[in-house]
């Protein structure tokens, strides 16, 4: 008797542990686009599921889609994952979004989401080549093989010539509505809400903590987008041209430094810019400086440090293995490239059109150094006497188109009206505009 009764007593405790024991859920909001910042948020929200002790990762979604490479490490980081993944379509899972729910253990849509449409298209919307939807259907039907669901109609999300009878017809890319996808194998169940979703996985009694991006998320994201990268690259050429057009003057280096800092820093904490891109864009600026202060002209130096500067910015841009772009695909590396050549395009432009202006206007000139050197020092940057028009003397420094010179033993600083001037070549103050001396090559 007192056996049963003890018997009886541990059962009752042990059911009575189990009804409080809650299970641990993750829950990760994909809502916007599929870029570095949604790479960004999966790698800490797994992290952070992992360290929390979940059991579940659960991925609220609505997404149009985004860019390929960035839904592929999404996928791969889903299928190697040892917690239970489950996604809740609120809405659509387009293109890329679509890839990643098929990489999930469980799908669940609510009354009216669909899911599919995902041919690889540009930034226009218009359907790439041949090779980039080979890439996206070998993706999708291995995706789909590996959690158990037809590989045909993942290949039919994606390619038009995929027909299956009765659900999609030759020359149409398969959208599922949320009854298709259940009928089909795609979707586990209709849900009005995660709440819902877990109570039909029979999870009733949980604790539930969602990823909130940080303060630092959102200026990462911010500054990793295009534009701004843009715009980052613009400054730092900018910052390096004038900096070599005016030796000495600190500011514009300061510039280049900080938008250099803005440009890989963000990068770098994506695992995008890699240590091997970013020593190729110092090799590169170090390569330019030896031409033009070392050696005469402009030859392999100069040309490999160009190389070095675009190729390092550019794979700064795109997921690689050193050279192994096969991830990120033809489209995003050219795309990069563009984004880097247009931005050093414009930053020549912008200096050659408003560069003189710059370095004469008032703005810029309380920015640099103007203090007098003494005269053991034999430099002279105090504004330039009247009497020095018409005075001969010879480049100190390159002028490009401003740099010093010396007259009478003493350092100027002036401005070329011949553009290029060699250090060394003879000259002659031809005016002084704003205090400032304007000069041209002397022929006697």
């Amino acid at each position: 008797m007192n056996f049963i009764k003890y018997l009886c007593l541990f059962l009752l405790l042990s059911g009575g542990l189990q009804t409080f024991a809650q299970t641990q859920v993750y829950q990760l909001n994909l809502k916007n686009e599929i870029n570095p910042a949604a790479w960004r948020a999966t790698q800490k929200a797994f992290a952070n599921a992992q360290a929390s002790g979940a059991e579940v990762l659960l991925i609220d979604m609505n997404t149009y889609g985004g860019m390929l490479d960035y839904a592929d490490s999404i996928r791969t980081k889903i299928l190697n994952s040892k917690l239970k993944t489950i996604v809740f379509i609120d809405n659509n899972a387009a293109s890329a979004g679509a890839l990643i729910s098929i990489a999930c253990d469980k799908i669940y849509m609510s009354k009216g989401a669909t899911i599919g449409a995902a041919s690889v298209v540009n930034g226009q919307g218009e359907v790439l080549p041949e090779k980039y939807q080979s890439y996206m259907r070998g993706l999708m039907r291995t995706t789909a093989e590996s959690k158990g669901r037809d590989p045909k109609i993942a290949e039919s999300f994606v390619d038009p010539v995929v027909a299956i009878p009765g659900l999609v017809e030759k020359g149409k890319v398969l959208t599922l509505t949320t009854t298709e996808a259940i009928k089909y194998g795609y979707c586990n169940g209709e849900a009005s809400s995660v709440e819902d979703v877990l109570q039909q996985e029979g999870i009733t009694d949980f604790n539930k903590d969602v990823y909130v991006p940080s303060t630092i998320d959102y200026i990462i994201g911010f500054l990793t987008s295009p534009a701004v990268s843009s715009i980052l690259i613009l400054l730092m050429m900018g910052g390096i041209y004038f900096e070599l057009q005016t030796p000495g003057i600190g500011f514009a280096l300061l510039v280049a430094v900080v938008a250099g800092l803005l440009f890989f820093a963000p990068l770098y904490l994506e695992g995008l810019a890699d240590n091997w891109e970013i020593l190729l864009f110092v090799v590169g600026i170090g390569l330019l400086v030896l031409e033009i202060f070392f050696i005469p002209g402009f030859g392999i130096f100069g040309i490999a440090g160009i190389v070095c500067i675009v190729v390092g910015l550019a794979m700064s841009l795109i997921l690689n293995d050193f050279f192994d772009l096969s991830v990120s695909g033809s489209e995003r590396v050219v795309q990069s490239f563009l984004i880097v050549l247009g931005s050093i395009i414009g930053s020549i432009f912008l200096s050659v059109v408003f560069g003189g202006n710059i370095l004469r206007s008032r703005a810029f000139q309380r920015l640099v150094l103007q203090d007098e050197q003494k005269a053991t020092q034999g430099y002279q940057v105090n504004k330039p006497q009247f009497e020095l028009l018409g005075k001969k003397g010879f480049a100190k420094t390159d002028l490009r188109p401003s740099g010093k010179i010396e007259i009478d033993g003493e350092w100027y600083e002036a401005v070329s009206n011949d553009g290029y001037i060699e250090n060394g070549t003879d000259i002659v103050v031809s005016k002084i505009e704003n205090y400032n001396l304007i000069v041209r090559r002397f022929s006697s």
